[in-house]
């Protein structure tokens, strides 16, 4: 598969500061992106795996290889493997991310 979903099951509010932490456990280094509401990525890979877990916003991620569309929401977390072909839509309020690449 070429992604991992892992969806928000825990109620409230999403807290930055808790995901980053988690994340660090992780030995990930978190940095935040956003992007304002409708933006769009074209088509593109990575040559290492992306972890992104969405704190504000959503963004729906488009993998065409698979024909599916996956739409992450506050907390929500996706592991992309590398080289994976993948598009971005930002949703209605934009998004705020934070992300990291997965070394192996």
């Amino acid at each position: 598969m070429p992604y991992q979903l892992i969806r928000w099951q825990w109620g409230g509010d999403v807290s930055e500061e808790e995901l980053r932490a988690e994340m660090r456990s992780q030995g990930l280094a978190p940095f935040v992106w956003r992007n304002a509401p409708h933006d769009h990525y074209s088509l593109h890979s990575r040559s290492y795996t992306r972890v992104i877990y969405v704190i504000r916003g959503s963004a729906t991620f488009h993998f065409p290889d698979t024909d599916e569309n996956v739409t992450l929401e506050p907390g929500d977390r996706i592991e992309i493997a590398s080289r994976t072909q993948h598009a971005i839509t930002v949703g209605d309020e934009g998004v705020t991310c934070l992300e990291s690449a997965v070394r192996r």
